[in-house]
């Protein structure tokens, strides 16, 4: 009898513990930039887990950008496109911090980046709606503060570092 009871609990803790194990992490990220070498400052966030409803793998990533680089961006909106970006350029990224998701925030995330994407005209603006508005966006749906100050608004990596020092909680340090 005694085994068979600690093969119930054995078989609760393994259930307990793959059941707690999904769960989907969106990640905050920057990319200094240079324009001598093609890529500009940049935000964009990641997204890992496994979603506990379904246990459906995620492994997606998400950044709002302009969809040509040209001197126009610099004066009017432009038009716009939601790209994800390759393994090897997120290894050389800033990472700042990472906040769990629920399975209903997940969905909130992906709606909102369909909205971005799917919106119409020229929807990309340097001052008014670029990467830091839509990872704003994003950290929002995760219940993050989320500021716009006017000097950081072309600094990914500083403005994640300001997001950072906003959210005590998150236990990050800036970079």
């Amino acid at each position: 009898m005694r085994r068979f009871a600690a093969l119930i609990l054995s078989l609760v803790a393994l259930a307990w513990s793959v059941g707690a194990a999904a769960e989907v992490r969106m990640s905050f990220h920057s990319f200094n930039g240079s324009v001598l070498f093609g890529r500009f400052p940049h935000a964009f966030v990641v997204l890992e887990g496994t979603l506990d409803k379904t246990g459906q793998p995620i492994d997606e990533n998400y950044g709002f950008t302009a969809k040509t680089i040209s001197t126009r961006l610099l004066n009017e909106p432009v038009e716009h496109a939601v790209e994800a970006e390759e393994d090897k350029y997120i290894r050389e990224t800033n990472r700042h911090f990472t906040v769990t998701l629920t399975d209903a925030q997940y969905w909130q995330v992906r709606a909102e980046v369909a909205k971005w994407r799917d919106a119409p005209g020229k929807y990309y603006d340097l001052d008014k709606r670029n990467c830091i508005h839509f990872v704003g966006a994003m950290a929002r749906i995760a219940g993050l503060r989320v500021e716009y100050p006017q000097d950081m608004l072309r600094r990914p990596k500083k403005w994640l570092n300001h997001i950072t020092l906003l959210n005590p909680r998150l236990g990050a340090e800036p970079i």
